[in-house]
């Protein structure tokens, strides 16, 4: 399946903070809240959400293309990309500008707190997927990139009559109602965490259900929850999956967590794998990277990762499609 990730391409820094942001937030003076931490490290790590997806599914055979507009610093990420069999003619590189960047906190509890500086990004809604028109993809993700990107990229999917999946997750609160209900509607695919879902309801009226019944077209629609430790929950229009979280040996990083989720399960999807299994595959995947620095800092073969899933799941002999 020829999968195009668009989205958010970006350096992250990330930082470590030796106590707790919830020590130092005093809620009845949030109106004037001046807050400074000082952190005992500081390291620069590739990012971005479409990458991080890439890069997982790349981990486990797969070649996905980026769709993302970049800085001039990204010759040396595309190289490390390329390398890793994730195909980038469609990362356009906007002159005089800097890949977009990422600056997260992470105190003891793994609670975060970050920024997000666009730069090249700014310049996504540029990109249009009607120069595909003779290359069409199987699918599109239409992930966290600049806004008036994501919405042009929904209204072509609809025009081109391309499957697309919608992960709109951090930039919601960017969103209006409307164009959220657009964008789920005409997807293939929802996916948000258990908070973003809650925004979703609260901005459109829709939660998981009322989104399936609302969709008469594609009575195979999904909605993907992701609830951190609580595991994540996909629905569908016959039922939902209750995918259980895999333990990890040891929690190092969450940043990335989601969307190596997001590969796992993508890589699952283009084989056509039943749901419950795509759930459990982007699972286990989301586990590796928590137990890795950074979201690209994570690496096993298609054979180690079937061997660990069947640790803790049974595939019925589905994943030795991923085994050469």
């Amino acid at each position: 399946m020829n999968i195009l990730l668009s989205g958010s391409v970006a350096f992250d820094y990330l930082m470590t903070f030796p106590g707790y942001f919830k020590d130092h937030i005093l809620s009845e003076h949030l109106e004037s809240i001046s807050l400074s931490f000082l952190v005992d490290s500081m390291v620069r790590h590739r990012g971005g959400i479409a990458p991080n997806i890439a890069y997982t599914m790349a981990l486990l055979g797969q070649q996905p293309q980026l769709w993302a507009t970049v800085g001039e610093d990204f010759e040396e990420y595309r190289q490390w990309l390329e390398a890793k069999g994730v195909g980038t003619s469609g990362a356009r590189v906007i002159p005089d500008e800097f890949t977009a960047s990422f600056f997260v906190n992470t105190d003891l509890s793994n609670a975060q707190i970050a920024s997000f500086y666009p730069g090249a990004m700014a310049y996504a809604a540029q990109m249009s997927l009607r120069e595909l028109v003779d290359e069409a993809p199987d699918l599109v993700v239409i992930s966290p990139n600049d806004p008036d990107a994501m919405l042009r990229f929904v209204d072509e999917c609809q025009e081109l009559e391309i499957p697309y999946f919608y992960d709109p997750s951090q930039q919601i609160v960017r969103l209006t109602g409307e164009d959220l209900r657009k964008g789920i509607m005409g997807a293939r695919a929802l996916f948000v965490n258990e908070y973003e879902s809650a925004l979703i309801k609260n901005m459109t009226g829709m939660d998981a259900h009322a989104i399936l019944n609302a969709d008469v077209i594609d009575e195979n629609k999904l909605v993907v929850i992701t609830r951190g430790e609580g595991g994540t929950t996909i629905y569908t229009r016959t039922g939902a999956y209750d995918i259980p979280v895999v333990r990890p040996e040891e929690i190092v990083d969450p940043t990335g967590v989601g969307d190596a989720f997001r590969g796992g399960f993508l890589t699952g999807y283009s084989h056509h794998l039943e749901i419950e299994v795509c759930g459990k595959m982007g699972a286990l995947a989301a586990t590796y990277c928590l137990e890795q620095r950074a979201p690209q800092g994570h690496s096993y073969t298609p054979e180690e990762f079937v061997t660990r899933y069947r640790e803790h799941f049974d595939d019925q002999g589905q994943l030795e499609i991923l085994v050469p």
